[in-house]
């Protein structure tokens, strides 16, 4: 790649720009998964199971989804989603 005069290369630019994008995209991910847990361990706490089921669902589906994309780790993605099942079943007896 060509070289610009502050000596740098045109090509770590781009990564550096492509870098920043995926940060954010990641993070706006993150983002989602934490607010459904939070919404997730709000609705065991009050005892609804109906809500808590309903969140539930929708966590499993952003966790497999954050980890088909190498967001975060499948194991981390399956160890959480066990620790939110284990609330959910405690709530159900």
């Amino acid at each position: 790649m060509a070289k610009l005069k502050t000596g740098r290369h045109t090509s770590a630019l781009k990564e550096a720009r492509k870098a920043e994008k995926r940060t954010e995209r990641n993070s706006s991910i993150r983002s989602k998964i934490k607010t459904v847990i939070k919404r997730v361990e709000e609705a065991v706490k009050k005892g609804d199971v109906k809500v808590a089921l309903e969140q539930l669902a929708t966590a499993f589906s952003e966790w497999d989804k954050a980890a088909k994309k190498n967001i975060v780790h499948s194991k981390a993605a399956s160890n959480q989603k066990a620790r939110l099942s284990k609330l959910v079943a405690k709530l159900k007896k």
